[in-house]
Parts: structure tokens; sequence; C-alpha cells
């Protein structure tokens, strides 16, 4: 079986090629925010077409993961704010067409969430809750080795609970949520610097696992997940953040709670 992934996130997007669960090409771009598809979509057909005239690669199956809330019945990106232009892009049809395979497309929090659950740190877990923190933030809850959608297929957008009474707004047209305070994009338009270079800064990382706590421990109170997996850009900066995230989290869970005894870790990822 060969699989042909695509991932497109605000800060880069990746195709990657797989025979069975073998990854045998792989290409990355940085993702052009204001160019959207118009600007993106040519590279992807010249990857592509490259992938096979020169190794002969034709997919069997592709599968798609979009940096934002996604439609799942319909297969269409419903809100696009880190990377413009792609709300209602023909992305399936643009796909299928190219590749002469069928394809299917889903958050990128969801698809993640999948990919730990049956072959990382999710494994034998549930409920499983995968949380990515990147350019945005966002969540898939895994049970029973399936996506958990809820009503309208949005289950799991923790990026927009609101953590900040009367906080500063968001993209989402609301306030002070967990995206708002903690996601790339806005640590770099708040303070001036790259989030790797803020979370070199241990003072800088005392005040941000505070903010990251009271979203993780809304995770854990509503859905009491077996584990939370996080992954994402800003997971790299591994235990520098993850010590004092663990130590503001435990302070911050009712003591009653078991959830921060089964932290693990392996249930942070980059």
């Amino acid at each position: 079986m060969r699989t042909l992934a695509l991932d497109i996130g605000g800060t880069k997007f990746t195709l990657g090629a797989f025979e069975d669960d073998r990854l045998i090409l792989r290409e990355l771009r940085s993702t052009d925010r204001e160019g959207g598809p118009q600007a993106m979509w040519p590279q992807i057909e010249r990857i592509f077409c490259g992938w096979r005239d020169e190794h002969g690669f034709r997919p069997d199956l592709c599968g798609i993961g979009f940096g934002g809330p996604i439609d799942f019945p319909s297969q269409t990106v419903t809100l696009s704010t880190h990377v413009g232009g792609w709300a209602q892009y023909p992305l399936i049809a643009k796909i299928e067409n190219l590749s002469g395979a069928p394809a299917v497309m889903d958050n990128d929090a969801n698809v993640g969430g999948l990919g730990e659950a049956y072959y990382g740190a999710g494994q034998g877990l549930d409920p499983l809750f995968y949380m990515t923190l990147s350019t945005g933030v966002g969540g898939g809850i895994i049970h029973n080795g399936r996506v958990y959608r809820g009503a309208d297929s949005y289950a799991g957008e923790i990026g927009h609970i609101n953590i900040v009474p009367d906080g500063p707004e968001c993209l989402c047209g609301s306030n002070g949520c967990f995206e708002r305070m903690c996601c790339g994009l806005w640590l770099e338009r708040d303070y001036g610097k790259s989030a790797k270079e803020l979370l070199a800064d241990p003072a800088f990382v005392v005040k941000y696992v505070v903010y990251l706590a009271r979203g993780l421990k809304a995770a854990l109170m509503i859905l009491n997940p077996a584990r939370i997996v996080i992954g994402g850009g800003i997971s790299k900066a591994g235990d520098r953040l993850f010590g004092p995230l663990g130590q503001e989290l435990t302070k911050q869970m009712p003591e009653w709670s078991r959830a921060p005894a089964r932290r693990s870790p392996r249930s942070a990822r980059g």
C-alpha cells in the first residue's frame, strides 16, 4: 500500500510518501501565510510530479492534515486563520486529480492523535487527548481507536476555550483564548521574539506555563484522558518547558485527581 501524506500548517507544509508504514520520501517547505493555495499548490504539484517521474511513486491513498477546523462530512476547510485563502478551497478534488488516488482530509490535531494512538506515545491508552502546540493550538480526542468528532465534527478545539477573562482579542473573535495566550503566532506578535527564543528564558517559561496549565486542566477535567500527548513546534523545547509545566499543572489540579500521577516523559513529543 502506497500513501501520499500532506500536512499544511501555519509555519510549514510537508509531503510524505509511504510504502506501507515506511516513509520513503519527504519534502518540507515554509508556508506562505498570505499567499494561500495560489502560492502553495504549484509547489505541491512540482514535488509530487518529481516523485512520480523520478521514483515511480503512485499512491493508492492520500491523507491530508490541515491546521484549522475541518468540516469532516463535507471534507472542506471551515476556517483558515493562520494560512489565508484555504476556506472552501477544493483541496480534495485537486489532490485526487493530481495523484489519481482517493483522498481524505482532517484537522491536523485529529490526525496527530491517531498517529500517537497507533504508533506513538498513546499506544494502548484510551481515551487519549492529543494537543498540537505550534503556530496555533488544537486538540484531537481519540476513543476506541477512532476520532471523537462531536455533533458537528469540531470536538477537541481546545484552542478556543477562554483561559483569561477579558483577555486580548483572538483571531476567532473572542478574548483570552488558549490559542491567543499560548500559540507561537501570538507569542511572536506580542513579544517580538520567536517561541524558541522565549522558551530559552526560564523566567518567561514560569509565567507561560500558568496559561498552558489552565488549558490542559480543562482537558483533564472534562475528558479525564489516560494521557495527554503534546506535539508541535513549541513542544520541542523539551524539559525546559515540560518540567515547569508539570509542576504548575500539579498545583492547579484538585488534590483528589490522579491525573498528575499518570504523567510520563513520553507524553510530550515534538
